[in-house]
Formats: structure tokens, sequence, C-alpha cells
């Protein structure tokens, strides 16, 4: 609607002309009348062109958002160790709006005014075809311009993208790590890595506005020629044509440079739109978890067999784990120990799969663990790590999270009473409805430990997975949870990979790891007497507590 009516201004200036030259009563009247008409039809059409593009490029922007964020909680965690969380939120945030951009600005420009230059062309044409032909002889060379200006914008949008992803992820560390920034004064350090971005950026954009402010004057000087040339031959060979038609035709020339420097003008954003799009179904044809079993149980009794287990991570030769050998019997509490880096916590981590790719079988029940529906396998297993992550919402929803948000207040209570949490929570001014800030920044690190461990309590899953579960906990605290969990464990086949080898003297079974093997296994009291690798572990353990006390007793005094 809109761009039909741009030849209809020329057909009205070339009427206006025969009106002047040979007036009449009816053209008094029409002439005004049709252009009334005519920027009625430009306004109605302007407006819902804007309107239902943009509701149509919204509902995009949305789903392609939606879908992102959706596929990213699919995906497997090798993604997300080979890709920083800074770009990966720059993808969702920025490089929508890139698409954005392209979906409602670019197309709207390139219907409007594509639609306006083929009207325009078409009456100049009809009008005088053989003069028209100097805009064939033109096209070629805006072509090459349109290419080259083309390829340009896409490669400088790809490195805007990278840019503002590093800015992201800068801000995202500096803001997360906060304390380490000030307490190893790393103000200066940061602040430079965050200039270095801005910078970086900044120079991708302003190439691209250099491009593009080239671009344009180029195109337009082109076409400059082009109508110059029209019009000296126009002129040349005024005889052949009426005074009304002439300026009718010239008119139609006159408007045709406006659209085609629109249109060049849009490339820039069309090209940053294809570049956003690219890293966006980049993500979004990422491989997912896959999910190769159909196995279903309501609750496994917890027999687990791991069956000569090697496994390095993706990407790298370095083997974690080497034939690994191990039989947990259900309701058995097993511990792992070893020193950092013997694979105790990527062996847990092949549990709930995590990781694919190990060589070897794991057993569940008897059943291989890619048997199993990911969704269920999971739902058998109660995880709690060193690194506690807390949303930021309250605490009772932090307990009942996710699948467990069914649970009945009496249960949340339960559970926080059975991990000790109860105590500092019933203090809070809010209590159960106290807000933990983000990642439970609002909290002290034991009292964090201890919402995790009643989320895997109020979980009670067959097989409880505890690493490290109580290492921000002080001493007394540590003895009473402790104590909890004993009564926890009973039923459910625990693993517990600890450091502090006192927590774990009445396991069932202690498993000693060290460089990916299973170096020695047994009761802590048998491992004492054989004097091995968990003997040295406990004797180092013990002097450093001996040395403690002895320092805490001699601060006393």
């Amino acid at each position: 609607m809109y761009s039909g009516t741009q030849p209809a201004l020329a057909w009205i200036t070339g009427w206006l002309t025969k009106a002047v030259y040979e007036p009449d009563d009816y053209s008094k009247f029409l002439i005004p009348l049709s252009l009334l008409g005519i920027y009625l039809i430009r306004g109605a059409g302007s407006f819902i062109g804007n309107y239902f593009l943009a509701k149509v490029s919204q509902r995009v922007v949305h789903t392609l958002r939606c879908e992102m964020f959706n596929h990213q909680l699919c995906l497997p965690n090798q993604y997300f160790d080979n890709n920083n969380s800074g770009h990966l939120i720059s993808r969702i945030t920025y490089n929508v709006s890139q698409v954005t951009g392209a979906a409602t600005d670019a197309i709207k420009v390139i219907v409007r005014e594509g639609v306006a230059v083929i009207a325009l062309l078409g009456t100049l044409f009809y009008l005088n075809w053989m003069l028209s032909l100097i805009f064939l002889a033109i096209a070629p060379i805006i072509g090459l311009v349109v290419n080259y200006a083309s390829k340009r914008f896409r490669k400088l949008s790809k490195n805007i993208q990278v840019s503002m992803g590093d800015i992201t992820h800068i801000t995202s560390e500096a803001i997360n790590g906060y304390q380490e920034v000030k307490s190893f004064g790393g103000e200066a350090y940061e602040k430079k890595r965050f200039l270095q971005a801005s910078r970086d950026n900044l120079r991708q954009n302003l190439k691209m506005v250099i491009t593009s402010s080239i671009n344009t004057p180029i195109l337009q000087m082109i076409i400059a020629i082009a109508l110059a040339f029209l019009l000296y031959l126009g002129l040349e060979f005024l005889d052949r044509m009426s005074p009304e038609a002439f300026v009718t035709y010239m008119t139609a020339a006159g408007l045709l440079p406006k659209p085609i420097r629109q249109l060049s003008e849009v490339n820039s954003t069309i090209q940053k739109g294809i570049a956003a799009a690219e890293s966006i179904f980049e993500l979004l044809e990422a491989e997912p978890e896959k999910e190769s079993g159909d196995k279903e149980f309501e609750r496994v009794q917890g027999r687990l067999e791991f069956k000569n287990i090697n496994f390095c991570y993706p990407g790298t030769d370095s083997m974690v784990l080497k034939d690994i050998n191990l039989i947990i019997e259900p309701g058995e509490n097993v511990a792992l120990v070893g020193r950092s880096g013997s694979g105790k916590s990527t062996l847990a981590s092949l549990l709930p799969r995590f990781y694919e790719g190990f060589e070897g079988q794991i057993l569940l029940d008897d059943h291989e663990l890619v048997d199993f529906k990911l969704t269920n396998l999971r739902s058998q297993i109660a995880l709690v790590t060193q690194q506690v992550t807390l949303f930021n919402d309250s605490i009772s929803r932090n307990i009942a999270y996710g699948a467990l948000a069914e649970a009945s207040e009496e249960e949340i209570n339960q559970a926080a009473d059975a991990a000790y949490a109860l105590e500092f929570i019933n203090k809070l001014p809010d209590g159960f409805a106290t807000q933990v800030g983000e990642d439970g920044v609002l909290l002290s690190g034991g009292q964090r430990q201890r919402i995790a461990i009643a989320r895997a309590l109020l979980k009670n899953a067959p097989i409880l997975v505890m690493d490290e579960a109580t290492s921000a906990l002080d001493t007394e605290s540590e003895r009473e949870i402790q104590g909890a969990m004993e009564h926890v464990m009973q039923g459910r086949t625990t693993l517990v990979i600890a450091h502090r080898l006192s927590t774990i003297e009445n396991a069932d079974k202690i498993v000693v790891m060290d460089q990916g093997r299973i170096v020695e296994m047994g009761t802590h009291h048998e491992l004492l007497a054989k004097q091995g690798q968990y003997y040295q572990l406990h004797q180092i353990q013990f002097d450093e507590t001996r040395v403690d006390e002895n320092s805490d007793e001699s601060s006393k005094v």
C-alpha cells in the first residue's frame, strides 16, 4: 500500500504539469483530492506494515530465545566445559537482538523500498523503455558494490558478536568474583581487561560505520551519474515526449535514489542478522544429551557395579579413570578417598551420566546406565557437591527445587531439620521465606551447604552421592550432621567423597584412589592395618589435627 503510491506521485506531478498548460475545472478538484488520497493510503499502509511486521518479528525473537534457553538445558556437560557462560548469555541477549533488527527494520525496508523501486522502474520502462535501459547498464556495478559490502558487514558483525561475548564474560567473572578481585587487588587488572574488550568492540563498530558510510555515497554517486546521463538524454530528445510525460518520467527517476539508498543502508542490518542467526543456529543444532534408553523404574534397589571403566574427558588424551572395578551393594555406604586429582569426583559424575563415552560398563540393579531414561536415572540419585548452587529465591523454594516443588511444608521442615538447617532458618526474620540472594550470597558457606543437604534429603532417592558435602561446615556442625546423615543413609546406597577421613571411619567400604586407579579397598581398620596409602593419608591428617588442637590450647592459655 505504501510503496505502490510512489509512482502515483510521479503521475500526479505530470498531471499537474498538464493542468498548468491546459487548465480545467475537473483537474482543480481532482488533483488535490488525489494527493490527499495517496497520503491517506500511505499512512494506513505504513501503520499496518509497521505494526504487523513488529508483531511477527517479536514473536520470532521470543520463540528463538525460548528455544535457545530450553536447548541449552538439554546440552551435555561437555558443551558447557568448552563454551564460557559470557558468550552463551550474549547469544541469547545481544545476538537475538541483532536478529530482531533484521526481522523488523530490514524486512520492512526491503519490502517497502523494494516494491517502490520495482514500481518506479516499471513506470520508467512504460513511459520510455529505451531511456530506461541505462538502469540495466548500472545494475552489475551496483551488484558488485553491494556484494563486497555484504561480505565486509558479515565479517565485522561476527567480530562484534565475539567482542560483546568477551564483554559479557569479563563482566560476569568480575561481578561473581568480586571478593577475590578486592582481596587480591585485582581492580586494575579487571579494569584493563574490560577496557581492552570494550575498545575491541568499539573498533569493530567503527569499522562497520566506516564501511556503511562509504558504501552509501558510492551507490548514490553511481545512481547520480546514471540520472545525470538520463537527464541529458531526456533533454536531448525532448521533442519526442510530451511535457506531461517528460515531467512524469523525470519525477519517477528522481524518486529512485531514496529507496535505493535505504536498501543499501539496510544491508548492514541484514548482515548483522545473518551473522547472529548463524551463531544462534549453531547453538540450536548442537547435539543434545543422548537419550539412549527407555527403561523406567519407580525406585531402584541401588546395587551399583563398575566394570573395567576407563575414561578421559572429551578433547583430551589423558586417562582420568583407569581399569575401575567396583561393586556397591544396596544400602551400602562406600567412601572414595585419595589425593586431589585421583578421579573420585569424575567417577561419581559418571553415575548421573553427566559424561558419556567411557569404556566399560556401569550397572544399576544389573541394568546398564545407558538403558535408563535420563530423567528416570537422575530421579534415583540425590547429589550434594562441594560447590553448592542456590537460586535467587526463598530458602523454602531452594530446598523444594524443581521436581520437589510439590513437597509439603511439613516435608520441607523435616528435611531442613535432618540437615541441621532448621536451627539457623528459624532465627532468620522471614524464616523459610527468606531470600538467599544470587547463588546464596546472603548466607554463609555452611548454611548454603546445609540447604543443599536438605534438598538432597527431601528428594529421598535410593542413591545418595556426597561429594565433599560437609567441607564448608565447622567440626561441631559436621559431627551433628554426620549423625543425621548416618541415620539418613540407612536403606540407601551412599557414595561419599571425603577429604576429612574422620567423617568416613564408619563406612562399610573405603575405596582408595590414586591417579585414576583403585589402589586399596577395605574397612577403616583393615586399611590402617595394611599401612598403605590410606594409612599415610590418615597419619598426615592426624598430625595436622594434633597441631591444630595444640595451637588452640596454646591460644587459650
